[in-house]
């Protein structure tokens, strides 16, 4: 499979919170995805949460572009880094990207 520069992404972003930390967490999540639904090339984020346990979340973002995707990876490491994420996280967060593959 080729990836493309200009084809859509989707980004998982696979969060457990603490459960003690849940409201400030989704607080947390209010004030992140705004940025981020507005930063360029974001065509989306929704949130998905585990029926089983709410403090389990899956981040599902839609990207223009790879590119797109990486310039904002590389904010969140840098000037947009979320410090107070990693005290309310149960567990690492997990990252996996994905596009289409039109050959299946």
């Amino acid at each position: 499979m080729t990836t493309m520069a200009n084809m859509a992404l989707v980004a998982l972003l696979d969060l457990t919170f603490k459960p003690e930390s849940l409201a400030e967490a989704r607080a947390l999540l209010r004030t992140v995805l705004a940025e981020t639904r507005a930063f360029d090339g974001c065509l989306g984020v929704e949130v998905w949460v585990d029926e089983e346990n709410e403090a389990h979340v899956i981040a599902y973002e839609t990207w223009e572009s790879a590119e797109a995707d990486a310039k904002y990876r590389e904010f969140r490491a840098g000037p947009g880094k979320i410090t107070e994420l990693p005290p309310l996280l149960a567990a690492a967060p997990t990252l996996t990207k994905l596009t289409t593959d039109s050959s299946i």
